[in-house]
């Protein structure tokens, strides 16, 4: 008894953080730290192991820990006594993050949320895992008895213990370097669409079995590949893979955007998360199948998507929040799912049961005995999708959706991570920067530049970024995603609005990442770099997973910054990004969706138009007739090598190394 009062009255040491994932542990009975110095050298000076936790605010199986152990008293006595406890959020630390996931990989073969990871005083690893029940079942261990398993070996068996994480660090201390490439790109292509081809899931879209996740990135790699190769298999695939999407309950069919993954084959029971940069890559490929096909169905999914991320997603002055949890209530979907009664009740006997067969709300349910709405398994409205008709959206169940969005919003609360992320962010803007030229809507534009705005007002110093952003305070240096990123939103911005500005910085941020986190003698950049702190390691990502490399998004906007500016120091830096990455490639093709982007961008340039204009409404003319796929720059002031023919507005349009002759616009 006299332990409980003890643990009750113990205030650790989260409690002035800005993370909200951390700070959902600062009241635990867990004597939780921070990453800090102070931390380790307590473990150093107490000669105890560390304990570092590892997750987000947003994530499932890191609640089901916490509520299981970290707020449990018998656990918090076993960690405060015996370890060190740290926790970090990996999405304010990506290189922390990056480090002990390696090692969790190293351990286990897998990874995932929450990271589990014991640690020497010198923050080297030495065991790894992920959820750990509190007591044992079928044959996984209960935290409890992993606690007490790695005292007594701490204790008891040190030196193997430091022996195995010594080896274990110099796996993680191995520097990637470039192989000398082996395999065009061509080739790379080729065989990473086989891969795709090979994996395919015919009847429910997506590849391989559950869990499926979006990777927006490997279907707008299959869409370019379609348009540069018409290989009209691969279009076939991103487009069904959208469709049922979509149609399932991964799309939020009340509200908009997307969940994070599917748990199932078909994408009907999400992991009901929502993550700002799985919606960002969704809006890019639904965008990119619009331009490519004209469906009316995924201008529909865009603006649902878009209208999601405005009104729940975006800070008031500008700048797009994080995530959305999977629980309510402590219950996992509990906010998206529906009884038929619950419907009928809100919108009467009539309109709820036309709207339940719509969204396929049923008695039976599909989802812990309620249903989950979704569209899959009929064929309503798919004429008028192919014909571009897009009638369906004011059908009377579309049209109850307001009600029904209104009425879930005050039946249950979903917890926001409301701190923004200047890489994700980059994302979001250069989401909303596409939707503008293919789709011409102002207020994807004003959204774009609100962020920019947002972002770039926080700066403290010119070309410098920071991590993150909430209640007024920024934290830590700038990793590569977030210089990659964002320089990837600017060009994406500069070519909507063809402003200027936005093309300067794009170019000053991806200086300021060669300059930061370059490897000069392998190739490709590092995740963190001079302004960092030193880790045990420091790595060098290359894979494009549920969100792309840092590696492979400045690959891309080196192709870019070449493509635009047509200045050959641009050119070799993306050659030689390229070739770095094709080692990697190699390896594994399909795992390159984003580098594959680039070399194929690299490849097979889009015409490149010198507008040499005379008034605004020229802008407005050049954005509507060439703003969609062309590379423009922009002169107010004829030169040497451009001039206005007939003192008129005027176009120079290249491609493939050939010019046109100068025309009117």
């Amino acid at each position: 008894m006299h332990f409980e009062t003890e643990v009750i009255k113990l205030r650790n040491h989260l409690k002035n953080q800005t993370s909200p994932y951390l700070l959902q542990h600062s009241k635990h009975p867990v004597d939780w730290y921070p990453w800090c110095d102070e931390a380790f050298a307590r473990a150093k000076e107490e000669d105890k192991p560390v304990f570092l936790s590892i997750g987000y605010s947003t994530c499932h199986w890191c609640h089901v820990m916490a509520h299981e152990s970290f707020e449990d008293q018998e656990v918090a006595k076993e960690l405060n006594q015996n370890f060190i406890s740290i926790k970090v959020d990996r999405e304010e630390r990506p290189d922390i993050d990056s480090i002990y996931m390696e090692a969790c990989v190293l351990f286990t073969g897998s990874g995932g949320w929450p990271a589990s990871v014991f640690l020497t005083p010198e923050q080297k690893p030495f065991y790894a895992g992920a959820y750990f029940p509190k007591y044992g079942a079928y044959g996984r261990i209960g935290f409890l008895d992993l606690l007490r398993a790695v005292k007594m070996r701490w204790e008891g068996d040190r030196a193997n213990l430091l022996q195995s994480a010594q080896a274990l660090t110099g796996q993680l201390q191995q520097v990637q370097g470039a192989a000398a490439p082996q395999l065009s790109w061509q080739h790379l292509s080729l065989q990473a669409a086989r891969w795709f081809k090979g994996n395919f899931d015919e009847a429910n879209g997506g590849f391989g079995d559950a869990p499926k996740f979006p990777m927006a990135h490997n279907l707008m790699f299959l869409m370019e590949y379609y348009l540069v190769n018409r290989d009209r298999r691969a279009l076939e695939m991103a487009e069904k893979t959208l469709m049922q999407m979509y149609r399932g309950g991964i799309f939020d069919h009340i509200g908009g955007g997307f969940s994070r993954y599917s748990t199932d084959k078909y994408f009907l029971v999400p992991h009901f998360e929502k993550m700002l940069y799985d919606n960002a890559l969704l809006l890019m490929a639904y965008t990119q199948a619009y331009s490519i096909t004209g469906k009316e169905v995924y201008r529909e999914v865009v603006r649902k998507t878009a209208q999601y991320i405005q009104r729940e997603m975006s800070h008031p002055e500008g700048g797009f929040y994080s995530a959305q949890d999977a629980d309510s209530q402590g219950v996992e979907g509990r906010h998206y799912v529906f009884a038929c009664e619950e419907l009928t009740s809100l919108l009467g006997e009539t309109a709820g049961k036309k709207f339940n067969e719509y969204f396929h709300i049923t008695k039976a349910g599909n989802f812990e005995g309620k249903s989950i709405p979704n569209r899959l398994g009929d064929g309503i409205e798919e004429s008028a999708w192919h014909a571009g008709e897009g009638d369906y959206s004011h059908t009377e169940p579309e049209r109850l959706l307001p009600k029904v969005y209104a009425y879930r919003k005050q039946r249950c609360q979903l917890f926001l991570d409301d701190k923004i992320l200047t890489s994700w962010n980059g994302l979001m803007i250069g989401a909303f920067a596409r939707m503008y030229r293919v789709f011409g809507q102002e207020g994807y534009l004003r959204q774009a530049t609100a962020a920019y705005r947002f972002l770039n007002g926080q700066q403290k110093e010119e070309g410098a970024l920071f991590v993150s952003w909430r209640k007024g305070v920024c934290q830590g240096r700038g990793f590569l995603e977030d210089y990659a990123f964002y320089a990837f939103g600017l060009i994406e911005l500069y070519s909507a609005a063809l402003d200027p500005k936005y093309l300067t910085q794009a170019q000053i941020y991806c200086r300021k990442a060669q300059e930061l986190f370059a490897d000069q003698e392998r190739g490709g950049f590092y995740l963190c770099g001079e302004g960092n702190e030193k880790l045990i390691a420091t790595p060098k990502e290359t894979y494009d997973g549920a969100i792309p490399s840092g590696n492979s998004v400045m690959a891309y906007n080196l192709v870019k910054l070449w493509q635009i500016t047509g200045k050959e120091c641009w050119r070799e830096q993306a050659a030689k990004q390229l070739d770095f990455l094709s080692a990697y490639a190699a390896q594994y093709p399909s795992g390159q969706s984003f580098s594959l982007l680039a070399a194929l961008l690299y490849q097979n340039p889009p015409e490149h138009i010198v507008g040499v204009l005379k008034e605004e409404r020229d802008l407005k003319k050049l954005q509507k007739l060439y703003g969609r796929d062309a590379d423009i720059v922009v002169l107010w002031e004829e030169n040497q090598e451009y001039e206005r023919i007939n003192n008129r507005a005027t176009l120079y349009i290249c491609r493939d190394d050939s010019c046109r002759p100068p025309v009117n616009l």
